[in-house]
C-alpha cells in the first residue's frame, strides 16, 4: 500500500466477534461444541425459535465477558440489558437475534492504544451450506454465546490492525473464555475502512490474520487510488478473494439497516455487580504483556523469545515449570539451553508425532534435569539429543537413561588422546589436507573420534588434542 499521507489518512475501527467457552449455549441447556460435526444434534426448542420457548442467560458467558473487560481496563455497566435485533435470514430461526444494544455489559477500555467502544454478548447464527443449488442450515451453532467487541476508529494500517488481533485472540486464550481459532470460524473479524472519516467501506468473512492484514491493507489502497481519479466511495460490504488478492463488493448499503432494537422482554434487566465483580477481576491473570516483559527482566530472555513463549500459554507455563526445578540445581545458570531445548528438540518432536503439552511425556522436571546435564558438561549436545528422544517415547527422567545406558562425558584424558592419535593414523589424507590449510578437514577428524567414543567426549577436549598433535 502507498504510504498513507497528510492528504489521505487511514482511518480504521474493528468489530470483533469470538465464540465462548462455556457448557451450553446462550439461552438453553443444548451443548456447546464447536468439535460436532453432525449437523442439527445440539438443538432444542428454544435455539430453533420454537414458539412460547424462554430464553434463560448463560451466567458463565456473562462472567467471561465481563472478565474480558476487566483485561482490558473496560468499565461494567451498572445496569445492562438484552436488546431483540430484528432481520429475516435463514440462519436466525425466530426472526430476530438477541444481542445487547445501548446498555451493553462493558464499556471503554484500552488494548495496544486502541480504545474499546464497547463488548457485549449475543447468539450466534446457524450455519449455512450452498450446494447443488440447494441451501441447507446447521443449527448446532445457533444460539453459542458470541462475544463481540467494537473498537473505535483508532488504527491508521493494516499492520496495526493485525497485531490488535492477535494480541485480542491472546487475551481471550490466557483467560480461558474462548479458543478464538479463526480457521474454524471461532473469531470473526470485521473491519470499517475509510480515509479521512468519510464514507466507510465493511470487511468481512475474513477468516485468517494474514487475509485481515491483505485485505485491510488492499481496501485503503483502492479507496485512495479511486479518490485521486476524482470516483466517490460506495458505501458497501466488500470481501477478501484470496485468489485475485483483492477486496470485491458482497452487498450494497446505500443506507443504514434498520435492526428496530428493542428490549428482550423475555429477559429482564439486571445488574452486572450481581456477579461479584471485584472476584471476576481477581480472576484475571498475568496477561500476555505482562508476561513478555517479565520473561526479560526475570529470566534473561530477549524480546523475541519473551514473545515465541508467551505466545502460546502452554509452552510459557511448561518453561515457567521447568525453570523452577532448573534454578533449584543451578541457580546462576542461563536458561539459554533450557530454552533452545524446549522451543526447538522438543518442540520439534511435539510437531512431527502431532503431541500437545497435555498429552506430553516429557514433564517439565525432567526437561531442566536434561538441560543441567548440559550445563554442567556431564552430556555432550549430541548424546542429549539422543536422551530427549527417549524422554519423549518413554518418559523417563534423563539422570535414569545416562545411568542406565552408561552414557555420559569422560573426563579421562589418556583415553581420549589414544582415539586422537588412531584417528589421526587411519586418516592421513585428511591430517595432510589441514596441515595445507584446510580447516574442514579437523572437523571431519573430530567427527572420527566422536564416532569410537560415542559421543562421550566434548567437541571442545577433542579439538584441544587434535590441534596440539597435528601441529607438534
Amino acid at each position: 500500500m502507498p504510504d498513507t499521507t497528510a492528504e489521505y489518512q487511514a482511518t480504521i475501527g474493528l468489530e470483533i466477534h469470538a465464540e465462548l467457552k462455556t457448557r451450553t449455549k446462550m439461552f438453553c441447556d443444548s451443548l456447546n461444541d464447536p468439535s460436532e460435526r453432525h449437523p442439527n444434534v445440539n438443538v432444542c426448542p428454544v435455539c430453533l425459535g420454537h414458539p412460547g420457548t424462554l430464553p434463560v442467560p448463560n451466567e458463565e458467558a456473562v462472567r467471561h465477558v465481563i472478565r474480558v473487560g476487566f483485561a482490558l481496563g473496560g468499565r461494567a455497566n451498572e445496569m445492562t440489558k438484552f436488546d431483540r435485533k430484528n432481520y429475516f435470514y435463514p440462519d436466525i430461526p425466530k426472526g430476530y437475534q438477541i444481542s445487547q444494544y445501548d446498555k451493553p455489559l462493558i464499556e471503554g477500555g484500552m488494548l495496544l492504544g486502541v480504545r474499546v467502544r464497547r463488548v457485549h454478548l449475543e447468539e450466534d447464527t446457524a450455519t449455512l451450506a450452498h450446494a447443488d443449488g440447494a441451501s441447507l442450515v446447521d443449527y448446532n451453532r445457533a444460539g453459542v454465546p458470541l462475544m463481540e467487541l467494537v473498537t473505535e476508529p483508532d488504527f491508521r494500517s493494516a499492520d496495526e490492525v493485525t497485531a490488535f488481533a492477535r494480541e485480542l485472540q491472546l487475551i481471550l486464550r490466557y483467560l480461558g473464555v474462548s479458543d478464538a481459532n479463526m480457521e474454524m470460524g471461532q473469531m470473526r473479524i470485521e473491519a470499517n475502512v475509510s480515509l479521512n472519516m468519510g464514507t466507510k467501506v465493511e470487511l468481512k468473512n475474513i477468516n485468517s490474520f494474514r487475509a485481515v492484514h491483505d485485505a485491510t491493507e488492499h481496501e485503503l489502497a483502492r479507496q485512495e487510488e479511486a479518490l485521486r481519479r476524482g470516483e466517490k466511495i460506495a458505501q458497501e460490504t466488500r470481501g477478501w478473494d484470496e485468489v485475485k488478492r483483492r477486496t470485491v463488493v458482497q452487498r450494497s448499503k446505500e443506507e443504514a439497516h434498520d435492526y428496530r432494537y428493542f428490549p428482550e422482554p423475555d429477559i429482564p434487566p439486571f445488574s452486572a455487580a450481581n456477579f461479584d465483580l471485584e472476584a471476576l477481576r481477581a480472576e484475571v491473570p498475568e496477561l500476555p504483556a505482562a508476561r513478555r516483559e517479565r520473561f526479560v527482566r526475570e529470566y534473561g530472555l530477549d524480546a523475541a523469545m519473551a514473545e515465541a513463549l508467551a505466545a502460546e500459554p502452554a509452552m510459557a507455563d511448561y518453561f515457567e515449570a521447568a525453570v523452577s526445578e532448573f534454578r533449584t540445581r543451578l541457580p546462576e545458570a542461563p536458561l539459554l539451553t533450557l530454552y533452545h531445548y524446549l522451543t526447538t528438540d522438543l518442540r520439534g518432536l511435539m510437531n512431527q508425532a502431532g503431541t500437545a503439552f497435555d498429552a506430553l511425556k516429557v514433564n517439565p522436571e525432567h526437561l531442566a534435569h536434561l538441560a543441567a546435564l548440559i550445563e554442567e558438561k556431564k552430556v555432550t549436545s549430541r548424546q542429549a539429543k539422543d536422551v530427549l528422544l527417549r524422554m519423549f517415547e518413554g518418559g523417563d527422567d534423563p539422570e535414569d537413561i545416562v545411568r542406565d545406558e552408561g552414557i555420559g562425558v569422560t573426563s579421562d584424558t589418556d583415553e581420549v588422546e589414544a582415539v586422537v592419535l588412531a584417528v589421526i593414523a587411519e586418516h592421513h589424507a585428511a591430517v595432510v589436507d589441514y596441515r595445507k590449510g584446510k580447516t574442514a578437514s579437523l572437523q571431519f577428524l573430530i567427527g572420527k573420534a566422536m564416532g569410537k567414543l560415542k559421543g562421550r567426549a566434548r567437541p571442545e577436549m577433542l579439538r584441544e588434542i587434535f590441534e596440539r598433535n597435528l601441529t607438534a
